[in-house]
């Protein structure tokens, strides 16, 4: 039985930490990112560094506008353009945060495009890999030092990345790029991928806490731009108010919620874990990893 979404909140609001805390939320600018971050901003009553990294500076500026006004003097809600598909642009935003912040106590990883083909960028990775995958094995990569000198002063230092964990499958270790399988199986691993990720940066830095969820079926935008035609038509009645999906039971600002809920109280102690729909631990539920896929994937990304 899900938690009420009451005690969630009550749960969270508790949440008050002795320093100002710096959040990262790559892909905040909309779907479940964004509902996310504005809880976040919610139960730090804005007090709080935050930062929305994505590609719509409008839509950031009126998340920021909605949030809690601090009462800090060193707060700051900030936004930074970046095409998350392409790892050199990563780099560039990565340096940009570093040089604004030493240290990062919440990285949240979510963006990603609803997509069925398969499409190289200039980098010669494919788009929907890059984002549910490089992309943010490269913001962890990047500003891990930065979240492990939070860490270090007895502050949160805790990532998460949101896509599906509990659904993956067996990967081939002799086809890590993905270019030999078909589409839907490539979709699938990318949850290995993401368990894989977590257990990579938890061997190599035992000092954070690394999370990756699986928040169900949540009424989003996500897939609304989508090129395949039959993807824009699932996500137009999945958000329309008449949805024959109307009674799916998350909606982004609840689906928030829960996702902070499983960051800041799950995942409570360094290393990997998993989390579900509730932001509850699921443990190893399809689970599909191993040792040697997790080092073989590893210096693969490297």
């Amino acid at each position: 039985m899900a938690p009420a979404i009451s005690v969630i909140k009550a749960r969270s609001a508790k949440f008050s930490p002795s320093y100002l805390p710096v959040a990262v939320f790559v892909g905040g600018t909309s779907g479940i990112g964004r509902g996310i971050a504005e809880a976040f901003a919610r139960h730090t009553k804005g007090n709080a560094n935050i930062i929305l990294v994505g590609r719509n500076r409008a839509a950031a500026d009126e998340i920021i506008a909605g949030f809690p006004r601090p009462t800090s003097p060193f707060a700051k809600h900030e936004f930074l353009h970046c095409d998350a598909t392409l790892m050199k642009n990563i780099q560039i935003t990565t340096k940009e945060i570093l040089s604004r912040h030493s240290k990062v106590n919440f990285l949240v990883l979510s963006p990603g495009v609803l997509n069925f083909t398969k499409e190289d960028t200039e980098e010669g990775i494919d788009r929907t890999l890059a984002l549910f995958y490089y992309g943010r094995w490269k913001f962890a990569y990047d500003l891990a030092p930065a979240l492990s000198k939070a860490r270090e002063e007895n502050e949160d230092a805790k990532v998460l990345s949101v896509l599906s964990a509990g659904n993956g499958v067996k990967i081939d270790v002799n086809d890590l790029e993905l270019k030999k399988c078909s589409t839907m199986t490539a979709v699938r691993a990318v949850a290995t991928y993401n368990d894989l990720m977590m257990d990579g940066f938890a061997l190599h830095y035992p000092n954070l806490a690394l999370a990756h969820s699986y928040p169900g079926w949540v009424r989003t935008p996500l897939g609304l731009d989508s090129p395949t035609f039959i993807v824009r038509v699932i996500a137009t009645l999945t958000n329309s108010r008449f949805s024959p999906f109307s009674y799916l039971p998350l909606s982004i600002e609840e689906c928030g919620e829960y996702s902070l809920n499983g960051i800041l109280h799950t995942a409570s102690t360094p290393g990997a874990w998993r989390i579900g729909k509730y932001g509850e631990d699921i443990g190893k539920k399809g689970y599909f990893g191993n040792d040697e896929a997790r080092d073989k994937l590893w210096d693969h990304t490297l």
